[in-house]
């Protein structure tokens, strides 16, 4: 078994592809259930050299699974540049999510190290494999947090063959505008918050006129008459339909002309030509009909009109958002037009649920959502009407949750996902994070308020530093250069407005550093601000002054969680003021 399908010059399978049907036994096969397999054999590799082998004899109750040298030579291999696939340590819990159905959405709970990131990009992979021309037409998206965290899973989908997928953040998924503004964090998180697409819904629907006067059109010698009554029921049936305002808009338009059509028919004894029927429907009285009933909007006029109108968001906001809330939505001097508008990022996802509104949206076969516990509900409804006819692999940790809307509940944001039937599947054993570094950052669990159960590790290895130092500076210069006598890569995570400063001491002590955005750099080291972290990850990690990165920001213990379980095989914590109370209580316990 292995990456690719690998046949001889006579065309004899040689390497079987892992997600070909036979590669299953490979994976689950165990004494308890051996699924036919009497012998499973790993081999060793380095630098495309045969180094070892090991075998496990099933039928005679021989079973290494995690005591496995070769699997464990693999985990623990140094880890520089992109993130790697997993084809050679999959395991079975994670096998068993590789290869659900593509009709199945499930969304996976996985601590720190448990594979969860792996898991989705090789369940896109398989499902590639298993439904190659169906993927192919409706196509596969992968959604991360932010560009770094792309940039890092790059190299996995290719690695396994598979180049037709797309990448996208949540903000470049939704881009129909420039974001140019930063606005209060009260007001982004108000945005962000569901009710806001029911009263979008409401704007909408608010334009929808009713028919006062008929319509009469001059053609020729004749004059087409449509009386108040059967307008009045083109609108209404039209509404009734639920089609999006711009369809709706469309089909309005389209009655009316075919009334107009019946009359000439009855009249002439002919029917008209394609040429008379787009002149009836861009005739003065038709557009100006339409134009009263069912107004022509766009994405960006329906939410300026709203922010700039108090009695308008009034009539859409009444009894969903409060006065107070209402006021914190009016811009005090809105620009005259949309185009001239300075949009924020929530701006942008109100934007995209109007368009849902308006029209319909292209959507993917598949989905993968990444880092999913910090999307909003109203980004989750952006997610859902991409994937409305197609599954999603949903995968986070509550825990690890850090925007002010972050989800508490997984079953309310597949709901807004439009999947709540989808499965919730708890990774709880990891691989990745030494259980030394586990435990430690397990202790700030209980301050985090969150159901989750802790993470386990299977890695007795690795190591953990937590030390006060006289000058976290020349502490960080000194345990990098520590980090680098060991290989693999090092990642120096400290509050963001304290990386400049070190990694300006690090390139004065001669030490060359890369951006969390440059994965592909030949330097070792990173420097990395901790909102970039999540999702990263590095052999030696050094934390600089957790209580610098907790008090940045209002979940800022949740951010240290992220940032101290990045470590790959040793963690070194620097810190001059006192550690955050759990860290110092638990252990106290």
């Amino acid at each position: 078994m292995g990456r690719r399908h690998v046949t001889d010059e006579r065309g004899e399978p040689l390497v079987l592809d892992w997600r070909a049907p036979v590669s299953r036994s490979f994976y689950r096969a165990s004494v308890r259930d051996p699924q036919g397999v009497a012998v499973r054999r790993r081999f060793g590799f380095s630098n495309g050299v045969l180094t070892s082998f090991e075998d496990e004899r099933l039928d005679r109750g021989e079973e290494l699974g995690t005591t496995s040298r070769i699997l464990t030579a693999e985990i623990e291999r140094p880890r520089v540049g992109p993130m790697r696939d997993i084809v050679a340590t999959i395991q079975p819990e994670q096998d068993e999510l590789v290869r659900a159905d593509l009709a199945d959405s499930i969304c996976v709970q996985g601590a720190p190290g448990t594979g969860k990131t792996a898991v989705g990009l090789h369940r896109a992979a398989y499902l590639l494999y298993l439904h190659r021309e169906r993927l192919r037409r409706a196509g596969v998206l992968i959604v991360g947090p932010n560009r770094a965290f792309l940039s890092y899973i790059a190299a996995v989908l290719p690695a396994l063959g598979e180049v037709e997928v797309e990448q996208a953040t949540v903000e470049e998924l939704i881009s129909r505008v420039a974001v140019r503004a930063v606005e209060a964090p009260a007001v982004a998180t108000l945005k962000h918050d569901v009710r806001m697409a029911s009263v979008l819904r409401r704007a909408v629907q608010g334009q929808i006129g009713t028919p006062t006067d008929s319509i009469t059109v001059s053609d020729g010698s004749f004059r087409w008459r449509i009386g108040v009554e059967p307008l009045h029921r083109i609108v209404e049936e039209t509404r009734r339909e639920g089609l999006p305002y711009g369809t709706g808009r469309e089909r309005v338009q389209a009655r009316v002309v075919s009334l107009l059509q019946r009359q000439a028919e009855a009249r002439r004894a002919e029917s008209p030509s394609d040429a008379w029927l787009r002149r009836m429907s861009r005739c003065r009285p038709v557009l100006d009909f339409l134009d009263a009933v069912w107004p022509a909007l766009t994405p960006e006029g329906l939410v300026h009109g709203l922010f700039s109108d108090p009695t308008r968001l009034a009539a859409a906001a009444d009894g969903l958002l409060s006065d107070a809330e209402q006021a914190q939505l009016i811009w005090a001097k809105p620009a005259r037009t949309p185009k001239a508008t300075r949009w924020t990022a929530a701006d942008a996802v109100l934007i995209d649920e109007a368009t849902g509104l308006l029209e319909r949206l292209s959507g993917f076969g598949h989905v993968v959502v990444d880092e999913a516990q910090d999307l909003s509900p109203m980004q989750c409804r952006a997610i859902a009407r991409r994937s409305e006819h197609g599954s999603v692999t949903l995968l986070g940790d509550l825990a690890q949750g850090t925007a002010p809307w972050a989800a508490t509940d997984w079953r309310e944001s597949l709901a807004h996902l439009g999947k709540p039937d989808a499965v919730v599947v708890p990774l709880t054993v990891g691989f990745r994070v030494p259980a030394a570094v586990v435990a430690f950052a397990n202790l700030l669990l209980p301050a985090l308020a969150v159901d989750v159960p802790p993470a386990e590790s299977l890695r007795h290895d690795g190591g953990l530093d937590v030390r006060t130092v006289a000058d976290l500076t020349s502490a960080t210069v000194a345990e990098v250069r520590a980090a680098l006598a060991h290989d693999g890569s090092v990642g120096v995570i400290a509050a963001d407005d304290a990386v400049d400063g070190l990694r300006a001491a690090l390139a004065e002590a001669g030490v060359e550093t890369a951006t969390a955005d440059d994965v592909a750099a030949a330097e070792r080291v990173t420097v990395v601000p901790a909102t970039l972290v999540k999702g990263l990850e590095y052999d030696h990690v050094v934390v600089v002054e957790p209580a610098a990165i907790v008090a940045a920001e209002p979940r800022g213990l949740h951010r240290l969680y992220v940032v101290l379980t990045r470590a790959v095989s040793r963690l070194a914590v620097l810190h001059v003021a006192a550690l955050p109370a759990p860290l110092v209580d638990g252990s106290a316990d």
